[in-house]
């Protein structure tokens, strides 16, 4: 079943259509304009697979619409129809990225084969996302003795189907690791889903978890399927599984016994063949003693234990780390590579980095944004890595107020300009500008997208 939108000022087309595709089993909705489309669009819980849009509507028409869509990164394919077909018309709509184009009167078997085609293919290239999704996007870098041992025992756990217990402090990347694990694994190309198990209400952590009947509860608006069905066939990654109640540990263990369970709502047993990794940065002995985490539990999921050393225990490292996210967001930002004195290093590996591998990484992005200099030395370096404070050396820069403002707003935009992959209409939004006020600061801060003189 999808979810299907027609949009279109006729009545007697969207009743004719809604009938149509709701025989196929199709949830569908309507609207008669394109500002009725876009608004509907903008509700949390309307997410369409399919759009039929009329060229010819009320107010905005249809290819102004369709360029709305893409421009505010609505991807799901278009299917453009219009009584008035014209070559140019066809071509603009192409252009935009619509998936077909028909024309009325509409050939209802036409309709349904062009649907079932963009579904096809909307679904192949969700799946390609998906799995594009799941190859790690950081290497595991280190030489030091620990990272070593690591990455041999993610060679050797990988190709078992045995659970794994990941343990190690916030930030030091064990995330990380259970993605290498499932991407070594015999399941590589299945879906790798994870959960932060922190992150979830308690009331609505059974319905991620295992999924749920539409009506079942007050928000539940649609059946939806839990983190091990979509999971089935791959790994699902349990990250701070310590934050788990007991009431949820319970109802866990005993998916993990049968590999299988039941929708919140529902009564039809649902089979899985799940390969749970689980992670947490507690010390789940302690946490069995206090009598907050379940003891059977634990023995289920501690199949193989892997620890993650945190970043001051492999200080011969850090150098490696930070010269791989400098590399990575100097091409992300086209900005220079940056090198760092002696006296600067020494400063990065004798930091004790209580954020870990994530705090370097952020460290990192920060210098590649705001350096004005290519070579760092220690008072280039944050304050709490120096050990002293760099607001003097910045401030020094400038001449001006107006030299230092134009440089913060010309990163600030940069960034947010790269992070929205130059599109002027999302920065515009997300800055809180009118689209030609942001034209205008990136000329007089002579900001250009990369590739462009």
């Amino acid at each position: 079943m999808a979810r299907i939108m027609i949009c279109d000022d006729e009545p007697s087309i969207r009743k004719t259509l809604a009938e149509i595709l709701e025989d196929e089993h199709h949830h569908v909705e309507s609207a008669d304009s394109g500002e009725s489309l876009l608004n509907q669009l903008r509700r949390a819980e309307a997410r369409f697979d399919a759009v039929f849009l009329d060229v010819w509507l009320p107010g905005m028409d249809g290819v102004e619409t369709l360029a709305k869509l893409r421009d505010q990164g609505y991807q799901m394919p278009v299917i453009v129809i219009s009584g008035h077909a014209t070559l140019d018309l066809g071509v603009k709509a192409t252009k935009l990225g619509a998936f077909d184009f028909l024309e009325k009167p509409l050939n209802l078997d036409k309709v349904m084969v062009t649907l079932n085609n963009a579904l096809k293919q909307q679904q192949l290239e969700r799946r390609q996302a998906q799995l594009e999704a799941q190859i790690p996007e950081e290497e595991m870098i280190g030489n030091s003795a620990a990272m070593v041992a690591l990455k041999e025992d993610i060679q050797m756990a990988a190709p078992s189907t045995g659970r794994v217990l990941i343990l190690g402090e916030s930030g030091s990347g064990k995330e990380l690791a259970a993605r290498r694990i499932h991407f070594f694994s015999d399941r590589a190309g299945e879906p790798f889903i994870e959960m932060n198990c922190a992150a979830i209400p308690e009331n609505l952590i059974e319905s991620e978890l295992f999924g749920h009947h539409k009506g079942s509860f007050t928000d539940a608006k649609e059946s939806k399927a839990g983190k091990f069905e979509q999971a089935d066939g791959g790994t699902l990654f349990l990250d701070e599984i310590a934050d788990m109640s007991l009431n949820t540990q319970a109802k866990v263990l005993r998916v993990l016994q049968e590999q299988r369970f039941h929708r919140v709502g529902g009564s039809k047993v649902i089979k899985v063949d799940v390969r749970v990794i689980a992670a947490t940065n507690k010390d789940l002995e302690a946490e069995i003693e206090a009598g907050n985490f379940r003891e059977d539990l634990y023995y289920r999921l501690n199949v193989i234990p892997l620890h993650v050393p945190p970043l001051r225990e492999r200080a011969e490292d850090i150098v490696l780390l930070i010269d791989y996210f400098i590399k990575h967001y100097a091409g992300r930002y086209g900005r220079p590579h940056l090198q760092f004195t002696p006296a600067a290093a020494r400063a990065l590996c004798s930091y004790h980095w209580p954020g870990n591998v994530r705090e370097l990484r952020n460290i990192a992005e920060r210098l590649v944004i705001m350096s004005r200099k290519e070579t760092l030395d220690v008072a280039d370096l944050p304050r709490q890595v120096s050990g002293k404070s760099d607001e003097t050396s910045w401030f020094g820069k400038f001449e001006s107020l107006r030299e230092a403002r134009d440089d913060f707003e010309r990163r600030y935009i940069e960034h947010q300009l790269h992070d929205q992959g130059w599109n002027i209409t999302k920065t515009a939004e997300l800055l809180k500008l009118e689209r030609s006020n942001l034209h205008k600061k990136m000329k007089h801060l002579k900001i250009t997208p990369p590739g462009t003189t």
